[in-house]
């Protein structure tokens, strides 16, 4: 999704910009550009591609204004083009766009016909040049905007700027996901927090439907759509900047599954008590444990990974929590009759919390009147601000496309509420509480240990990384872990790979196997090794490669795999934490054995924030 960057301020603006931008680049873009002041005029400049084609084109020395917007463009409306890159310049204005104008089109042709010219093939021109008409004719800039997002159908955010008033920034919310950054006589506004966040940790959160006014003179208001004021609300977010860097690493996601132990360790900490067995959801307002106490079926919501996640935690609540739960793909979940009843609570799962799929289902949610508790890794995300409760994973920023510590953190976290709602619910006893704590617990060391092997799995993903497919084969609860492996493969190597529950090869994928086809088989020591060794044979007799990810000691699997990695043994619940490791692993070396942009994966963004 698109990335915007804003600055009002006494720091030299195209740094600050150019800056801003790299470190959305995560977000994925095809093209970028900047508006700035130099000597009382806005220049622009765009150029499709990577930063370095636009920063090429900008000055050498440093322009002598403190106001500007940026912009990393994710095509929706438009090829990706010059004419087409952010900003959007009409009259004495420039604006920034991210989202989608759903009725831009009526709005367009009305204003062609009232002799309106437009250079590009977008959506967001058209807010450019309404906002311009009304300025034009006398009304106040913000008056303008206030009346144009009025007109405006769809998720949106923008930045906009006006040649006649330098030291002023007015940003809009409307659906996609903004933040604002406050300094010392300086404003930041963000598609995400990294942007800004090696110049302040201090933020405040524009609400759907806001408008920010941001002025070196006048300092910060916010006002709704309607017109009616907001005071700000500051919020200081906990992340070291050192977090959002790569850190030595070759790439973000390497340095991401390397920091899975350390993020499972921020999740797990204040929220056990290994003596007692008891687990303290701090962040779960009093008033909700009673909501988790009597609920009678949880209905889980997530997307891509998330929606992994969610399905390890179907597994967690039925088991340790003894609860009916059912699993559901956000983008799917409203647009059919879910039957939703008294006694349900929607657990939503989401890394960013801006996810639209899952907002949209959650509001679905609300509006029949169901309890909402999310799992989230942004503190005052819109997701967890919409949530009646949030349990927060604190897995950090997570920079690369293809995620990593937040499935494992979102896994960790699920056992927590799946353990704290057996408490509650006095379905575990402490014994086994105090024994499933025991084993989260040493989880962390136990990462470590694996990805200390990690050179077995790059001379894995060496013998098999120009192959045109893969399978991926679990059971149980490390089937999503399955389904997880084949994803990640597909999204930052580009090589097609399924993931099935095992016990389904036979109605299907097997034929699909010969000796050109690389299957993955999860087999830890669990009660249905049998059965998923019994696959590997399967799979052996038709001449498949087979990638055995096993537990320590498992000479059976040794003897039929041609490739293995062995685990520490883990705790059945808990070994999806353990699995999902050498395929994330082997993803990662297998992308950049064929040359891929690890971090950027081609047609991907890291929050999916519109439809």
């Amino acid at each position: 999704m698109c990335g915007i960057i804003g600055y009002v301020g006494h720091q030299e603006v195209v740094s600050v910009l150019v800056d801003g931008l790299r470190r959305l680049e995560y977000r994925g873009y095809d093209s970028a550009g900047i508006a700035y002041f130099s000597n009382g005029q806005l220049v622009v400049r765009r150029s499709v591609g990577k930063l370095s084609a636009l920063t090429a084109q900008l000055p050498a020395v440093s322009a002598n204004g403190g106001t500007g917007i940026g912009h990393t463009r994710w095509a929706t409306h438009g090829r990706p083009s010059e004419e087409n890159a952010h900003p959007h310049r009409h009259g004495p204005l420039v604006l920034v766009h991210n989202g989608i104008v759903e009725n831009y089109l009526p709005l367009k042709a009305a204003l062609k016909s009232e002799g309106h010219l437009f250079l590009s093939d977008t959506d967001s021109e058209v807010i450019v040049h309404l906002i311009d008409q009304r300025y034009q004719r006398g009304m106040p800039l913000s008056e303008a905007v206030r009346e144009v997002v009025c007109l405006l159908r769809g998720s949106f955010s923008f930045c906009l700027l006006s040649e006649r008033e330098p030291d002023r920034m007015i940003v809009v919310r409307s659906g996609c996901p903004i933040v604002l950054g406050l300094g010392e006589k300086e404003y930041f506004a963000a598609s995400d927090v990294p942007a800004f966040l090696s110049h302040t940790r201090d933020i405040v959160y524009l609400e759907d439907g806001e408008i920010a006014l941001l002025s070196r003179r006048d300092g910060m208001a916010l006002r709704h759509f309607t017109g009616s004021p907001r005071a700000p609300t500051r919020t200081r977010v906990s992340w070291d900047p050192v977090m959002a860097e790569k850190g030595g690493y070759r790439h973000f996601m390497l340095k991401e599954i390397h920091e899975q132990s350390r993020a499972i360790v921020d999740t797990l900490r204040g929220r056990v008590a290994q003596e007692t067995g008891e687990v303290t959801p701090d962040d779960i307002p009093e008033a909700f444990r009673e909501v988790c106490r009597q609920c009678r079926r949880t209905v889980m919501i997530g997307c891509g990974t998330s929606w992994h996640a969610a399905l390890v935690g179907k597994f967690l609540m039925e088991n340790l929590a003894g609860l009916p739960a059912e699993v559901d793909i956000a983008s799917e979940f409203r647009y059919r009759d879910s039957k939703l009843t008294a006694g349900d609570l929607v657990l939503a799962i989401s890394q960013s919390g801006e996810t639209a799929d899952t907002l949209a289902a959650l509001r679905e949610a609300k509006s029949r009147g169901i309890p909402t508790l999310s799992v989230c890794n942004v503190v005052g995300s819109v997701i967890s601000r919409l949530s009646d409760a949030v349990f927060y994973t604190h897995a950090g920023p997570e920079i690369s496309v293809a995620s990593t510590k937040a499935f494992t953190t979102q896994i960790v976290a699920l056992s927590l509420l799946s353990i704290y709602m057996g408490q509650v619910r006095e379905t575990l006893s402490q014994a086994e509480r105090i024994r499933l704590i025991h084993d989260l617990i040493l989880l962390p060391r136990q990462i470590e240990t694996v990805l200390s092997h990690a050179d077995q799995i790059e001379a894995i993903a060496r013998k098999y990384f120009r192959c045109a497919s893969f399978l991926y084969l679990a059971r149980g609860i490390n089937y999503p872990v399955a389904l997880e492996g084949a994803l990640k493969l597909k999204e930052i190597s580009y090589i097609h790979a399924e993931g099935y529950p095992a016990g389904e090869m036979k109605h299907g994928p097997i034929a699909l196997i010969d000796e050109n086809m690389p299957v993955v088989i999860l087999a830890p020591k669990d009660r249905v090794y049998e059965k998923i060794s019994g696959n590997a044979m399967e799979v052996k007799t038709r001449g498949g490669k087979i990638i055995a990810i096993v537990e320590e000691g498992d000479e059976e699997m040794a003897a039929i795999a041609d490739d293995l990695f062995a685990l520490p043994k883990a705790p059945p619940f808990f070994s999806p934490v353990l699995n999902v490791l050498p395929l994330q692993m082997l993803a990662y070396h297998i992308a950049v054995l064929r040359g891929n942009d690890v971090d950027q994966p081609r047609n991907l963004a890291k929050s999916v924030t519109v439809e």
